[in-house]
């Protein structure tokens, strides 16, 4: 058997920035360990599976160690591919997820994903989690993951956390944040215990960051910056329930894998 795999860089308009994704269009749904295999093979932080269904697509992600409710920068590497390889002929496309139906739709070059708004609640910062990054004490939120915010864009790009302290954490993963310089946010997102040590860009963290920023900077439309050694820029505008997350993508490899 042979799958069609694409491998894009997304929240990014140029290669080698922003965050890979495999993406593998599906006719129907191998089973989950063919699934799990793929993805750990791919070794990327996310590998996305798609398969037609009604006048939308299932979508599915995994790391390389298990499968993940929502994931951003994967959904928008399979709309681009649809969009830019596949011939989708619409402007919109619904993705049914298990994070429910998810909307995307393209704006030129500009991607739109229509997120659930996982606003965090304020928390006692576990003592691990502060331990992990040296620090005595900070803001702590948490909603699927943890989010601690810092003093300033410096200290988010200096972070140097402890990998084990956090793996050892009970939520997905943890985020630090801070006001930016040229950008309304930036931030950087560790999950270790999923496999991904750091994450480039995280769509799904910024469901939870831009409702918190957006209530801190008084503004419902926010531009951030994920300041991973690959980077990314994400539009955000925010609403009561929903967070609209834009960004672009472009092809790194089109090919075949064999089964």
């Amino acid at each position: 058997m042979e799958i069609r795999l694409f491998q894009i860089d997304a929240f990014s308009e140029r290669l080698f920035s922003g965050n890979p994704a495999a993406v593998c269009p599906l006719d129907a749904w191998l089973d989950d360990d063919v699934l799990q295999k793929i993805a750990a093979e791919n070794n990327l932080s996310e590998t996305a599976f798609f398969v037609k269904m009604g006048q939308g697509f299932h979508l599915r992600w995994f790391t390389p160690v298990c499968e993940v409710r929502l994931c951003g920068h994967a959904t928008l590497a399979s709309a681009h591919v649809l969009f830019h390889h596949l011939g989708y002929p619409g402007k919109e496309i619904t993705f049914e997820t298990l994070s429910g139906s998810l909307n995307v739709s393209r704006d030129g070059e500009w991607i739109s994903m229509d997120f659930p708004n996982q606003e965090p609640v304020p928390c006692a910062p576990p003592p691990r989690l502060l331990q992990a990054f040296g620090l005595s004490e900070a803001i702590c939120l948490k909603r699927e993951d943890y989010f601690l915010i810092l003093e300033n864009e410096e200290a988010v790009v200096n972070a140097r956390p402890d990998l084990d302290g956090l793996r050892a954490l009970d939520l997905r993963g943890v985020g630090i944040s801070a006001r930016g310089k040229s950008h309304d946010f930036v931030s950087r997102f560790f999950a270790p215990k999923y496999g991904i040590d750091e994450d480039p860009v995280t769509g799904s963290a910024h469901t939870q960051l831009a409702p918190y920023w957006s209530k801190i900077i008084g503004r419902d439309e926010l531009l951030a910056k994920q300041v991973s050694k690959r980077g990314g820029e994400i539009k955000l505008r925010v609403s009561a329930e929903r967070v609209l997350i834009s960004g672009k993508a472009v092809t790194y490899l089109a090919g075949t894998l064999s089964l």
